[in-house]
């Protein structure tokens, strides 16, 4: 069978499971479309989904294209930057995409960061232009701004559009018009030889190099209508039929990638899987990789489903080219390979990057370990969504990357496990580098028995770079090899705090020598030693604060722009030359996050509620010291030496040293 693996994505409100409903619709998965104002949609299933109207999960859907053998799965992705993670996730299982634009607010932020993801995986693709029945929409206008924000490669407008701005609003497929035409000619080569030698371009000749460029990545087309009045959407399922690839089918060994984990109270762990070659079956026992690493698991598959929304069907097996939700493998985590790692399973791309720290209080002592356990088996669903348990200080932390988050959080607690916790006001997370070049080192030797030596080199990475680790050429017999990776285990293990208290990024750490005893030596040396090195390399070098960034976008009547540039200056922001459009003006900057926490409320007041803000993590960025922000160091620090190798030795507990 025909499969194809797409899914729509989109800045938040501009239609996407409005879209998905009238494609169901259309190929008979539903009777009528629901609503997401009336909470009554398939993808989202939710129970806060429904309340507030977003999209909180990626939600497949599986349908057959009227009149075809071509079975489509679908998946719906969230809108709002909070849930970025869901969305990058979802594009490592695709074959194509739908990208939807506002036919009124044109290209958003979001919708950009999209757009450079899906560039960054080659995913073919097309553009729907949503709701041309709003009043002020002008697709003319948004098409036309789609190279200024996208790039440029050929955009084919394929439709024609009557009555726009209203609900008598109509569009037609139009692959004929000169600009059709003439997109097509500069992205495929057979299109401009017939063009220019005045050969006969009909419709059958269009639709043929439409499908071949589009698939190519070489054109982008442009379709238009209003999802909500079930306009356009014919030319959608064109779109998906004609202008998106068929999956790869290849038999060849089980090769799966995990884009997604769920939780069922019948089935356990439920891992949302591509399969990009082989075949898996129920009562299989596979191999399961992390980071290309065999991870040992005995784990039997008891199901595989095929999910529609909520509800699903046992499917028994999946192949090649094909999604399915395989339960049974409960060690599984989000990025896992099931069988071979092959050249086909492809990257997350990263959108999302927390940012912001909150401190989740128990509603009484008595239920802290019941919140330590949800708030796991939330993370394992949302990798983003990081949990920290201080036993010392018997603190639970979670990193987030917004505060829509943070209110899903409190209300999957509520529903899911029946806990009403209670959350602190969100701090900024920062971050240290290293300053410069230099040693770390650390001589483990007494009290005995013990014996581990270790030596590295760390060095400054562009911001971005992340930690990077090079094994370096440490002979086995001054430092055996098992002993060099549990160097390199407890190193990656040792980030979590530098000196100011944050966890430590963009650098290279180079192992260039140590030693073990051949008597003395035991396994656990090097963790012991491994953190003392890691402190002594940071206090060497020095290490410089970094502070987290976020692209923002601002949007008010003109009379407002002053007194926003002036917010944005003292914010210590920067920002781009501001577009005015029919009296409204649309300013992007770049602010830091420290400052900018509460700038939208301030912005609702200065604007008397006119002014629009819209924001998504950019990057880190050094900032002086007494402009951050250090933090506490949490647990027993191995710069304190004679207290940590009794703490890790076990001869005292962290309230001791502490």
């Amino acid at each position: 069978m025909d499969i194809r693996n797409i899914g729509i994505f989109a800045h938040v409100d501009s239609g996407k499971t409005t879209l998905t409903e009238q494609i169901l619709r259309r190929c008979g998965v539903i009777r009528k479309a629901g609503s997401v104002d009336s909470g009554d949609t398939v993808t989202d299933s939710l129970e806060i989904e429904r309340r507030r109207g977003i999209s909180v999960k990626a939600a497949s859907v599986s349908f057959t294209l009227p009149g075809s053998e071509t079975r489509v799965n679908l998946i719906d992705t969230p809108g709002h930057v909070d849930f970025s993670g869901e969305v990058e996730r979802s594009m490592s299982a695709l074959d194509g995409a739908i990208v939807i634009v506002d036919a009124v607010e044109g290209v958003q932020p979001h919708t950009t960061a999209i757009w450079r993801a899906l560039d960054r995986l080659s995913l073919p693709r097309f553009i729907f232009i949503n709701k041309t029945d709003r009043a002020g929409a002008d697709h003319s206008r948004v098409f036309s701004e789609l190279p200024r924000w996208l790039g440029d490669k050929p955009f084919a407008l394929l439709s024609a559009v009557e009555n726009e701005g209203g609900r008598a609003c109509l569009s037609k497929p139009d692959l004929l018009s000169d600009q059709a035409v003439e997109a097509l000619a500069d992205a495929d080569d057979e299109t401009a030889e017939r063009y220019l030698s005045g050969g006969d371009i009909d419709i059958d000749f269009m639709t043929r190099r439409i499908s071949a460029a589009s698939r190519s990545l070489s054109l982008i087309p442009v379709f238009c209508g209003a999802a909500a009045l079930d306009v356009g959407v014919d030319q959608v399922l064109w779109g998906i039929a004609e202008c998106l690839p068929p999956a790869d089918t290849a038999g060849d060994a089980l090769s799966a990638l995990v884009f997604a984990v769920g939780h069922d109270k019948s089935v356990g762990k439920i891992a949302y899987t591509r399969v990009f070659g082989g075949k898996a079956g129920a009562r299989q026992t596979p191999v399961i990789l992390r980071e290309g690493r065999d991870i040992g698991s005995a784990d039997k598959i008891t199901q595989i489903r095929r999910q529609t929304g909520a509800k699903y069907e046992d499917i028994g097996s999946v192949s090649a080219g094909d999604i399915a939700a395989i339960c049974g493998l409960s060690g599984i985590k989000i990025g896992d390979v099931i069988g071979e790692l092959s050249d086909r399973v492809k990257a997350i791309p990263a959108l999302a990057s927390p940012y912001l720290t909150v401190r989740v209080t128990p509603p009484s002592d008595d239920r802290l370990t019941e919140l330590i356990t949800a708030l796991r088996e939330l993370t394992e669903e949302e990798p983003h969504l990081r949990m920290r348990w201080e036993k010392t200080e018997r603190e639970v932390d979670i990193d987030l990357t917004g505060e829509i988050q943070l209110e899903i959080i409190d209300a999957m607690l509520k529903s899911r496990y029946g806990i009403s916790a209670s959350f602190s006001p969100p701090s900024v997370i920062y971050k240290e580098t290293p300053s410069k070049s230099g040693r770390a080192y650390a001589c483990y030797t007494m009290p005995k028995p013990c014996w581990a030596i270790v030596e590295m080199r760390f060095d400054p990475l562009p911001r971005g770079s992340g930690v990077l680790w090079d094994g370096g050429n440490v002979p086995h017999n001054q430092l055996f090899y098992k002993y060099q990776e549990h160097i390199r285990r407890s190193f990656f293990m040792s980030l979590s705090q530098g000196n100011y208290g944050w966890e430590v990024t963009d650098f290279k750490a180079t192992l260039t020598g140590g030693e073990h005893h051949t008597i003395h030596t035991h396994p656990l040396d090097f963790f012991v030693a491994t953190p003392m090195a890691v402190m002594d390399g940071l206090a060497n070098c020095g290490t410089t604060l970094l502070e987290p960034l976020v692209d923002a976008e601002i949007t008010a009547p003109e009379e407002y722009l002053g007194k926003v540039i002036g917010d944005v200056t003292n914010m210590r922001g920067t920002f781009d030359t501001p577009d005015i459009i029919n009296g409204v003006f649309m300013l992007r900057a770049v602010l830091p996050v420290s400052e900018s926490l509460n700038y939208p409320i301030r912005l609702a007041s200065e604007t008397s509620g006119k002014g629009r803000y819209y924001q998504q993590f950019k990057c880190y960025r050094e900032i002086p010291a007494e402009l951050g922000k250090s933090t506490p160091w949490k647990g027993v620090c191995p710069r304190d030496t004679a207290k940590w190798i009794l703490y890790a030795r076990g001869a005292i507990t962290e309230s001791m040293a502490n």
